[in-house]
Order: C-alpha cells, then sequence, then structure tokens
C-alpha cells in the first residue's frame, strides 16, 4: 500500500467503526478524498506532510478545473480538513513541520475556501396540490399499490430520509401512540410522529404483508414474491426511489420525484402553516456539526403538538365526515 493510500484506508477504517458512520457518508469520505491524493499526486508529492498551506490554498482551483459545483468543492474541502486532523492525532503529520510554514493553524487546510461561491439554491419541493394527486393512490389494484402508497404517505408524513424509511423494521412502528423510531445519519435514533392518513395506509400495508412475509422477516417494506410467503425481503433504496418515481408518472406530475423531495416538501409545509422553525429542525434530525444554525432542545410534547396542529395530513379526521 502507497505512502497514500495507505493513510487514506486507515482514516475510512476510523470513519466506519470508530465514528460509526454510514456507508452512505464514509463513501462520499473516500471519493471526496481521492481528489485530495489527486491533487498531492498534481504537487509531485509523495505523501501527506510534504503539503505546505500555499499549496493547500490551490486545491479549490485545482476542484474548481474540473467543472465541480460549490458545494461539491466544499464537500471536498471539509473531507480534506477533517482528514488532516485525523493524521494529525494520530502524529501520521509532523507538527513542527506545519508549525514552520504559519503558526495560526496546524492543518494546511484551515482557512482555505473557494474564491467564488454560487448562489445557494434552494431544495425542489412538491406543491400541497402535488402531492394530493401524488398520494391518491388507488390500492384497489393490488398489494404493490397498497404497499407503495404506504411508503409515499410516510416518506411526506415523517419527513424521512430514504436510508431511515428503508431501514425500518415492524419494532420502530408503534400505532397506537402515533410515533415512528427512525436511525438517522450518524447512527443516531429520533422518534416522530405519523399522521393519520400515513398511519392508516400503513395498517392496510402490513395486514397485505402478511400474505409475503416470511414469519421472520422484520422488515417493514418488502419485495413481493409470487407466492404466499415468498417475498424478496427488505426493499432496497435504489427500489424505493423507482417506485416514487413510477408513481409521479403515473399519477400524471410531469416532473422528476425523488424521496428527498418528499422530506423537502414535509420541512417547507410544515414551517409554512406553524412558523415554528426549531421543531421542524428537530422533526427533521438536522441537529449534528454540518447543520448551519445551532439547534435547542424542544420537549416532544410541543413537537407533537406543532405537527398535530399544522401538518395537512396529520389531522384526525371529524366524525360524521
Amino acid at each position: 500500500m502507497s505512502e497514500l493510500s495507505e493513510p487514506i484506508s486507515a482514516f475510512l477504517d476510523h470513519l466506519q467503526y470508530e465514528r460509526r458512520l454510514s456507508s452512505h457518508t464514509v463513501n462520499a469520505y473516500r471519493r471526496d478524498l481521492s481528489k485530495v491524493v489527486a491533487f498531492v499526486e498534481k504537487q509531485g508529492l509523495n505523501n501527506f506532510r510534504q503539503l505546505t498551506f500555499v499549496q493547500a490554498r490551490a486545491f479549490p482551483v485545482f476542484l474548481h478545473r474540473s467543472e465541480l459545483s460549490s458545494r461539491s468543492i466544499q464537500r471536498a474541502l471539509s473531507a480534506a480538513r477533517q482528514f488532516y486532523y485525523y493524521l494529525l492525532n494520530e502524529r501520521r503529520v509532523s507538527k513542527d513541520h506545519l508549525y514552520r510554514e504559519r503558526k495560526l493553524s496546524n492543518n494546511p487546510f484551515v482557512g482555505v475556501i473557494p474564491h467564488k461561491l454560487e448562489k445557494k439554491v434552494l431544495p425542489n419541493t412538491l406543491s400541497f396540490a402535488e402531492l394530493e394527486s401524488l398520494l391518491e393512490i388507488d390500492t384497489s389494484g393490488g398489494d404493490i399499490a397498497c404497499r407503495d402508497r404506504a411508503i409515499l404517505e410516510l416518506f411526506y408524513s415523517s419527513g424521512l430520509r430514504l436510508s431511515e424509511l428503508t431501514g425500518l423494521d415492524l419494532t420502530d412502528i408503534n400505532r397506537s401512540e402515533r410515533l415512528v423510531r427512525v436511525t438517522g445519519k450518524g447512527s443516531k435514533d429520533r422518534v416522530v410522529p405519523v399522521g393519520q392518513k400515513a398511519l392508516e395506509a400503513i395498517a392496510a400495508w402490513i395486514e397485505c404483508r402478511a400474505r409475503y412475509a416470511a414469519d421472520e422477516e422484520q422488515a417493514v417494506f418488502i419485495g413481493l414474491g409470487r407466492r404466499k410467503k415468498a417475498g424478496s425481503g427488505r426493499l432496497s433504496g435504489r427500489a424505493i426511489q423507482g417506485r416514487v418515481q413510477y408513481w409521479a408518472r403515473r399519477q400524471g406530475l410531469g416532473r422528476n420525484v425523488h424521496p428527498h423531495m418528499l422530506r423537502h416538501s414535509f420541512a417547507s409545509h410544515l414551517l409554512e402553516s406553524s412558523g415554528d422553525i426549531r421543531a421542524v429542525q428537530e422533526l427533521l434530525g438536522h441537529a449534528d456539526i454540518s447543520t448551519t444554525q445551532v439547534y435547542t432542545h424542544l420537549d416532544f410534547q410541543h413537537l407533537a403538538k406543532v405537527y398535530d396542529r399544522a401538518h395537512p395530513r396529520a389531522r384526525r379526521r371529524k366524525r360524521g365526515s
């Protein structure tokens, strides 16, 4: 293993086994750090400790020439900083060497910023009318439609990430309390409310699911086999993405829809109705180092009240309606 590849592998192992980051996050670091390796090699260096602060300042220019977006450049810079902090903590880089170059920091990427940033683009969301069309699925067409409606309702009802919904087990859903427990980024658990319409869709799907799931199967959303108890196991993230896109076309939305767009729509609509940005942040599970704001802890009962009052598909039906 080369002098450049060995520290990268060690750092990725550190992220996976010590910090317990998800495989998606580790793979993102791997891609970004491959750019760091390419940059270091372009400088004619054969190990990381030779990189100076002056050279590190050229990294954003190197990335920009690859026609990367400013978001991708920022992410690669962040990965480079975290990697060098790891190297310093592991004593793989000489602190004395770095201090000779600049006394303000012992990390060559600290203070390095792109010279020009794009204007921040807000995420795409669906209008409430579009969501009404998307979610009005006729489940009389079969069990697949029943399952897919539960998937779509839960995405929008609770603002789940794709990986969170994919990883749901039966024990994670508390229908009596109208709650779902999910494992988010960094293997952090959180509990979020589930709206009435989503609960109804989930209940209908679980009844259908019993015809396909093996007795030991715990995944909520599974593939459907042709025979009883012959389900294909937990649905993959890619399969769920495909089902979301299928129903967007089927329901005539006329645009590309992906699971994260439903999460963005959840946040946008709930914030618009409630005006309580802190509650929305808590429900999204955004309390981590990559967020741009400081979140304060809110009482869960307050979060549930905000949710019940504001989310358009959380309100219980009135009797007789």
